[in-house]
């Protein structure tokens, strides 16, 4: 769940001063990154793929940038007892990067609830730290989906040092609106797990339906321990169920027994249940169910990729052998390249701080990049405002359509 309020949310610049040393020049030849992925669970794989697509972007350099060789350690946040990600492991992640003076830069989480503590453990060292996946509003901002006293609570030294490659949820909200409205959905009911991402999401659902025409019925929070959820959806009719929450937290049990209670509802999930392992019929959704099912990926068509994408893709296949990656390794690809094209900025002028490369990452505006063109704004936010609809194709989730939710749709 979200932390309790601290105080009012106020959008930062990035300025001001790291506590522990950022503007120190960095001695020695070797500079390390580390990320932090739940490696274990119903996301094991998905971890996997942005690793691997994390040490394509180095590979592409040499594992050099400029006269500095560049380790990659990656770490695992997730518990070996249920699969989910941790947060005492994320923070502990954070202090083993924070701890080592030639950490340059951190890759994840991959949880925004993670995020909401590990920000705060590497913003007070100063380090770069560039997410592959985080969408939770209040990491960034106040825009609404937020909490009270989010995002200032994060960033102890008063100067942003956190930046994402994916679009934040009022986007990803605002796509799943619209592609319920384009389904003809006449009512929808939206349901969260209590989680950071899932809850904040909801909560940015809610504020874009109206604008869209979409009359949402229910919105309610489940218990993701509970055996079933058959009470809580006698009580729903729908046409359509939103589950913002994630595929750990009993997410396909919820769109189940929502369907069992609604037969012949469309089923919609956000990126916390849009993975291969929800098409698997034994512990996924039946198949019964596949072919009313979509889920949202900020990710771009396959098929209308630029050539860095496309090149990608392609030594992805030569190196793993997997023609179809995850969604998500063009992500971990596209945080090492843009942590790295920081890094070869900030070395350029000089002697290399870890705060330069935080000040090179905010700098990057109109990158021609895997993703296509984008920015990083004040707060650290992609400017993408497009979303990838997934279905499930055999035991998989493929892409389906892109969704440009109209800007007006998009709070904040």
């Amino acid at each position: 769940m979200a932390l309790s309020a601290a105080a009012l949310a106020v959008a930062l610049p990035a300025c001001g001063k790291s506590s522990t040393g950022a503007n120190a020049a960095i001695s020695g030849s070797t500079l390390t990154v580390y990320s932090s992925l739940p490696e274990q669970g119903g996301t094991g794989d998905r971890a996997k793929a942005i690793e691997n697509g994390i040490r394509i972007a180095l590979a592409n350099r040499a594992g050099k940038v400029g006269k500095y060789t560049i380790a990659y350690k990656p770490l695992d946040d997730s518990l070996a007892s249920t699969g989910a990600a941790d947060q005492g492991k994320g923070g502990q992640n954070a202090r083993t990067a924070a701890q080592d003076k030639t950490t340059i830069g951190y890759i994840g989480e991959y949880n925004s609830g993670i995020s909401t503590v590990t920000i705060r453990i590497l913003n007070d060292a100063g380090i770069a730290q560039v997410s592959p996946t985080n969408t939770y509003v209040g990491l960034t901002s106040n825009a609404p989906g937020s909490e009270p006293g989010e995002p200032g609570r994060y960033y102890p030294t008063g100067k942003r040092t956190y930046v994402r490659v994916v679009p934040k949820d009022t986007v990803q909200a605002a796509a799943l609106v619209t592609a319920t409205k384009q389904d003809g959905c006449t009512t929808v009911a939206v349901f969260n797990s209590k989680s950071t991402d899932s809850a904040g999401l909801a909560r940015d659902i809610r504020l874009a339906a109206p604008k869209a025409g979409v009359k949402i019925v229910a919105n309610d929070a489940y218990e993701p321990k509970a055996a079933n959820y058959r009470s809580l959806m006698s009580k729903v009719h729908a046409a359509c169920a939103i589950q913002t929450g994630e595929i750990e937290q009993n997410g396909v049990q919820v769109m189940k027994d929502f369907e069992q209670a609604n037969p012949g509802a469309k089923l919609y999930g956000s990126d916390g249940i849009c993975l291969n392992a929800v098409a698997d019929p034994k512990k996924g959704l039946p198949a019964s169910l596949a072919s009313n099912y979509h889920c949202s990926i900020a990710t771009p068509d396959p098929k209308s990729l630029g050539p860095a994408g496309k090149r990608f893709l392609a030594a992805y296949k030569a190196r793993y052998h997997q023609p179809q990656p995850d969604p998500y390794a063009l992500y971990g690809y596209e945080s090492m390249s843009l942590l790295l094209d920081a890094i070869q900025r900030a070395q350029a002028s000089g002697s290399l701080t870890r705060e330069k490369v935080v000040d090179e990452l905010f700098a990057t505006r109109n990158r021609d990049s895997a993703l296509g063109l984008y920015s990083i704004d004040r707060n650290g936010d992609s400017t993408i405002t497009a979303y990838g609809l997934y279905k499930i194709t055999g035991k998989a989730v493929s892409f389906d359509r892109v969704i440009k939710p109209n800007r007006s749709l998009i709070a904040g």
